[in-house]
């Protein structure tokens, strides 16, 4: 079932004189599935959206469903609700705390009260959803690279078997292989698992790479909601919020300035070498 906000805003400090409106009047349907990119400059209210989708903010006005049901209504289980869409914090592995690896994906199922066999289980499913050998299960998760981290650290929601994963800055602080390691093994969880995937990122060019839908929020309202493509041809309005195109669509468009009979509405790297192939087997 989908997530669907209605009329969502968020207010900090409401009434007071240091009032700051953080979410103004969002409406989404976020559908089964879906892998999608949620980019805005910082302050834009990307990080308070998603927290409004498994209850850790409550909407000053409007409201937020999950399978049909209010999140905000009188008796609805929250906790339930947070082992059905997991967030995933920016430099989650901060919250790492346990003696070894595999006890602290075992973390989240055992508040879930499974029995034993079922929370071990799914620890060691997680932990090989997001590549994890077998060699680092026992071992202290300080003791691991930042990128192996990141990826305990993403077990241990996926270990609560949600149907929706929201990563904030997965890849923050990581270096570029770290990166790339990260969201491929995401990509290779979603192809696997079917699973909603919500990224929030500030790289064009990572989103333009991995999803399927761009929202770009700005002053805490939708600016856009579309596919890749139909976003990044915006990128002159993208420019003015302080966000950008990817890397590549701007290299195109230099080269169709220069002459060269490409296609400038690309925003991958894959894309771009199939544009030039096919112009350079035209001649």
């Amino acid at each position: 079932m989908p997530i669907i906000l209605d009329n969502v805003s968020h207010i900090y400090g409401e009434d007071t004189a240091m009032a700051v409106r953080a979410l103004d009047k969002i409406s989404l349907v976020i559908p089964d599935g879906q892998f999608i990119g949620l980019i805005g400059h910082t302050g834009s209210g990307k990080s308070t959206l998603v927290q409004h989708l498994n209850g850790l903010m409550k909407a000053t006005s409007g409201a937020v469903y999950f399978n049909g049901e209010d999140i905000d209504s009188e008796g609805f289980d929250k906790k339930k609700l947070r082992s059905k869409v997991g967030l995933v914090f920016q430099y989650p592995e901060h919250q790492l705390f346990e003696t070894d690896v595999f006890s602290d994906v075992c973390f989240g199922p055992k508040n879930l009260g499974l029995s034993k066999k079922e929370i071990e289980l799914r620890a060691y499913a997680a932990l090989k959803l997001v590549g994890m050998e077998d060699d680092y299960f026992y071992q202290s998760p300080f003791e691991l690279s930042g990128g192996q981290k990141r990826r305990v650290a993403i077990a241990g929601v996926l270990a609560m078997k949600p149907e929706v994963l929201i990563l904030d800055e997965p890849t923050a602080g990581l270096d570029p292989k770290g990166r790339d390691e990260i969201l491929d093994q995401i990509a290779k969880l979603k192809r696997e698992t079917g699973i909603t995937v919500i990224l929030v990122s500030h790289s064009m060019d990572d989103v333009a790479k991995y999803v399927d839908r761009i929202i770009v929020m700005n002053k805490g309202r939708v600016m856009y909601d579309d596919e890749p493509r139909e976003v990044f041809r915006q990128y002159q309005e993208l420019e003015a919020i302080g966000l950008a195109a990817p890397q590549v669509t701007y290299i195109m468009k230099e080269l169709r300035d220069h002459g060269f009979d490409v296609s400038d509405d690309v925003t991958t790297i894959e894309e771009a070498k199939q544009e030039i192939i096919a112009y350079f087997k035209e001649r």
